[in-house]
Formats: C-alpha cells, structure tokens, sequence
C-alpha cells in the first residue's frame, strides 16, 4: 500500500488531483489506513492513475476518462468502445497538429520579413511579404476553425 505522496510520484498526478479524481469517481474508492484514516492506494490504483495520467495528458475530459475507466473494468467486451474514444481524441490531436503547423509556417515567414527589414533588405521584405499574405487566408481559414470548435 502506498501512500497519496508516494503515488503522486509514481502516477505522475498532484496530490490535489489524486483527490479530486477519487471525488468524481474516476478511481476508487481509495482504501484507508486504519489509524491515521490516511489514503493508502494498491498497485491497481496506481496503474489506473498512470492509464488517467496519460488521457490528461492528451487532452481527454473527465467523461472520457471515466467511461474508459469503466470500459477498462469491462475488458475485451469493451474494446471497440475503448478503440473509439481513442480514435475520436486522435483525431482531435490530428486537427490540433494541423493547426500548430499553419500557426508555425506563419511564425517562420512573418520572422523572414523581419529578418528582411532587420537586414535593410527591401527585395528581400517584398518577397516575405508576399509570402505572409500567401497564407494569409489558410491562417484565418484555421482561426475560424478554432474559435468555431471552441465554442
């Protein structure tokens, strides 16, 4: 049996977050020690905390947390549940990775013309330039995007 500090480290969770996932009964209930009623977590315990460690970290919410939690109780009966939940968040990192290319290549050509203006070099700007407003509409297209799912 491991104590919450011990598993904070092992999970990679805060100790608050521990917390807080036993409130919203994504794991547990947490055994407690007889005398101090302090948390004591069982090797499961950690191994579902590092399985939610992982979803968090990838951006996956409480509800699809908790129903891969369930599903994970359910084994092989719940495999293509589990196979969903995954291939609906890889594809959300998928169009989130698009994203972050655009607002990358914007970032590289808007810092060439800069490079060009710091550089006096007006052949130069005027070719960056263009290139900036090359992208200009796949930028905005992408930001529309965002907000849009976002919302």
């Amino acid at each position: 049996m491991l104590t919450i500090r011990e598993t904070s480290r092992q999970s990679g969770l805060s100790e608050p977050t521990l917390r807080y996932y036993e409130d919203v009964g994504l794991i547990g209930p947490v055994a407690r020690d007889d005398s101090s009623g302090h948390r004591r977590y069982r090797e499961s315990d950690v191994d579902a905390l590092q399985a939610l460690a992982c979803l968090r970290a990838m951006g996956v919410g409480i509800e699809d947390m908790r129903t891969y939690q369930a599903n994970r109780a359910l084994g092989h009966a719940a495999a293509g549940d589990q196979r969903d939940i995954l291939l609906r968040h890889a594809g959300r990192v998928e169009q989130e990775i698009a994203t972050l290319q655009v607002h990358l290549e914007y970032l590289r050509r808007k810092s060439a013309l800069w490079n060009a203006r710091d550089r006096a070099d007006t052949a130069g700007e005027a070719a960056a330039q263009l290139k900036v407003n090359e992208m200009l509409p796949e930028l905005e297209h992408v930001m529309r995007e965002s907000l849009t799912s976002s919302a």
